[in-house]
């Protein structure tokens, strides 16, 4: 079962990534041009909000059952010191947590704001912040933090 639901996070973690692009493409491209924030510029909004949360919801399933957390929790101490169990117990777990904020934070705020400029802004700013964050969160096979394949 935790390798079943660990290759959907992994799998996800494309879908969120190729959103999350494109949205910040589209916010950047609304906005430089001052376009018209358009229905199907909502809905991208709002797609990779969703794909973020779905993304959330294997990372919990993933995060209750990984044998690496449970021995980092269990053995706390020893578990804090070794950087890979230090990751995956506490900072992975950490920063994305942090990132699905921002996206949610930055998906309300868009879709409040009234002129399309704003909301074209605000998608820009947070969710690009939220990027950042996933891509030191991410155990990217040259990540010196923790490194795991592109596909499991």
């Amino acid at each position: 079962m935790h390798q079943s639901i660990l290759i959907g996070h992994s799998f996800m973690r494309w879908l969120v990534l190729a959103s999350l692009i494109y949205s910040i493409y589209i916010a950047y491209r609304g906005y430089s041009y001052q376009l018209s924030f358009t229905k199907k510029d909502n809905l991208v909004r709002h797609w990779t909000a969703t794909i973020a949360h779905i993304q959330l919801l294997f990372g919990i399933l993933v995060y209750v059952q990984s044998p690496i957390v449970k021995y980092f929790w269990r053995n706390f101490k020893d578990g804090i010191q070794n950087i890979d169990t230090a990751f995956f117990g506490l900072i992975h777990v950490l920063l994305m947590l942090i990132s699905i904020i921002f996206i949610t934070i930055g998906s309300a705020l868009a879709k409040r704001r009234l002129s399309d400029q704003q909301k074209f802004k605000t998608m820009l700013v947070w969710f690009s912040i939220a990027l950042i964050i996933i891509f030191i969160a991410i155990p990217w096979p040259f990540s010196p933090l923790a490194n795991r394949p592109y596909l499991r």
